[in-house]
C-alpha cells in the first residue's frame, strides 16, 4: 500500500514533525513493502509538486505542528489549493497533529477543521491523531523519548496492517485532554526559570533574549 505524507511544519527537516514521522515510516515498513513518499510544505517552491502528489495519492497523511492553535499558514494554503483544484477520489486522508502543549485540548479544535474538511470533499477521513509535549524532543535524551518514539512506530504497523490508526494508541496519545488541578497548581508554584528554560535557551540562541518583552505591534 503506497503511502506519502505530507510533512506541514515549518521547520521543515529539522522539526519534531519529521522525527515522528520517521518512527511512523519505522513501524509501516516493518509490515509493508509498500513505498512511502515523503513531502516538505514548507519547501513552498515545490508547492505544485505537493498538489501532484497529494492528486496521484489514494492514502495521504498530513503532520504538522499547531501554532497558537491553529495550523500553520503552510498547511493551510496547502488545503486551499487541494479544495480549489477539486480533487477527486477515492482518497483516504489522515492527520497528526503535534504541539508544545502537554494538553490535547488545544489541538481539538482545528481537529474539528480537519474532518468536516476531508468530508467536504468526499474523501474517507482516517481520524487525526493527537499528541502534546513534543516540543523539545530534539533535545531529550533517549529515556525521555523512548516510548513516545514506540508508540509512532506501533501507530505506523497498525496503519500498515489495517489502513487505519490504532483507536485505543490514538486515545492514549491525546492524555491528557486538560491538566489536573494539581499540575496546574504546580505551574503556577513553579520558578520561572524552570518554566522557560528551553524557551530561553532558543532566544539565546538565536540572540533574541535581551528583545523578549519588546512589543513591536502595539503602535
Amino acid at each position: 500500500m503506497p503511502l506519502t505524507i505530507f510533512n506541514g511544519s515549518p521547520r521543515s527537516k529539522k522539526s519534531n514533525s519529521k522525527l515522528l514521522i520517521e518512527q511512523f515510516i519505522a513501524g509501516y515498513q516493518s509490515i509493508q513493502d509498500g513505498s512511502v513518499s515523503i513531502h516538505y510544505l514548507a519547501l513552498t517552491a515545490e508547492s505544485d509538486q505537493h498538489l501532484k502528489a497529494f492528486t496521484e495519492s489514494e492514502n495521504c497523511l498530513i503532520v504538522f505542528p499547531l501554532y497558537t492553535d491553529a495550523m500553520p499558514a503552510i498547511v493551510k494554503a496547502f488545503l486551499e489549493a487541494v479544495f480549489e483544484a477539486n480533487i477527486k477520489g477515492p482518497k483516504k486522508v489522515g492527520f497528526i497533529v503535534q504541539s508544545g502543549f502537554r494538553e490535547s485540548i488545544h489541538s481539538s479544535f482545528v481537529e474539528r477543521y480537519l474532518k468536516k474538511f476531508t468530508v467536504r470533499l468526499g474523501y474517507e477521513y482516517l481520524g487525526t491523531v493527537i499528541k502534546g509535549g513534543v516540543e523539545g524532543i530534539q533535545i531529550m535524551p533517549p529515556s525521555m523519548t523512548k516510548k513516545l518514539f514506540e508508540n509512532f512506530r506501533e501507530l505506523g504497523s497498525y496503519f500498515a496492517q489495517t489502513g487505519s490508526f490504532k483507536p485505543e494508541l490514538v486515545v492514549q496519545l491525546a492524555q491528557p485532554y486538560k491538566l489536573s488541578l494539581a499540575s496546574r497548581w504546580f505551574m503556577q508554584l513553579a520558578p520561572s526559570f524552570l518554566k522557560n528554560f528551553y524557551w530561553n535557551s532558543n532566544l539565546k540562541k538565536h540572540k533574541a533574549y535581551s528583545k523578549r518583552f519588546e512589543k513591536p505591534f502595539i503602535n
